[in-house]
Formats: structure tokens, sequence, C-alpha cells
């Protein structure tokens, strides 16, 4: 065996590395910050606080310490349900870290966000000339296609008045 050396800081011997060489680095950089216990989170939301618990509030990200301990857990809360949240922290943080075995989570942060999301309301466009549309209907062969094109602009002009 000889050793090599690739332009890095560090002599490899031929054939063998390191495993970390071999993960790429950003995944590396996900499991430094502690990934894979927050897809363990959000895997087992529901198994590992109570169904109530988990109907008001969900995780949005750990952010992990040293060692991959006492970390801190940031909940997204919909509002209204942060006093019910609030007051089962200490459960949550207790069954987290029975779960994993060790202190993973030493504290939780709320973020409160809205139940519903606010669309616009959206309307359909006018048909600014239906005689176009008329003519081309008038045109089709099939009883059955005209009748269900009649029905559908009668329908698509009561929707967007």
């Amino acid at each position: 065996m000889h050793s090599k050396n690739n332009n890095k800081t560090q002599t490899f011997i031929q054939g063998l590395r390191p495993f970390s060489s071999s993960i790429p680095k950003t995944l590396k950089k996900h499991l430094r910050k502690g990934g894979y216990n927050y897809s363990n989170i959000v895997d087992n939301w529901t198994k590992m606080v109570s169904q109530k618990t988990s109907d008001a509030c969900y995780p949005n990200t750990v952010k992990m310490g040293r060692d991959m301990r006492d970390g801190t857990l940031v909940l997204n809360v919909i509002h209204g349900k942060e006093m019910q949240v609030e007051y089962e922290k200490a459960e949550i943080i207790d069954k987290i870290n029975s779960f994993f075995g060790y202190n993973c989570i030493s504290n939780v942060t709320l973020k409160i966000v809205q139940n519903e999301i606010i669309t616009k309301n959206k309307s359909f466009p006018k048909i600014k000339d239906a005689s176009k549309i008329k003519e081309k209907m008038n045109k089709v062969n099939n009883k059955e296609l005209k009748n269900s094109l009649n029905n559908f602009l009668k329908a698509y002009n009561e929707r967007s008045k």
C-alpha cells in the first residue's frame, strides 16, 4: 500500500477513506443541524403527542444545540390554541425525549399561525361575445354534446353574475 495525497490537508491510504468523506456535503449539513431528529419528529408527531395537541400545532423547525442535545423545537400553533399548547409544553418535551431516549429537546417555542388561508374572491371572467360561442355550438352534430354544452353555458352565465 502506498499513501496518496489528494491535494487536501489529510493524507489517506489508498482505498481506505473515512465514511464522512463519502457523504454528500448537503446531507452532512442537515445531519449536523439535527435534520434527522426533525424528520423523526415530523413523521411521528401524532404518535408522540396526543391527537388534541396534534390538531392544535405542528413542528416547524428544530434548532439543535451542541452534541445534538438540548435543542429548541419551534411549533406552529393555530391562533386561539396557544394557551392549550403552552400548558402542554413540558409534556411535549418529555414525550419527545422519551421517544429519542435522551435529552434531545429542552425548549419549545411557539409561533402563532392563522387557521385559514385568506384567498381572494375568484370569479369567472365574463363572456364578451356569446354569439360566436352559440354559432360554434350549432355546428356540433351530436345532440347529447350540444345539450351538455348548452347546460354548461347556462351554468357558467349564472355563476359569473
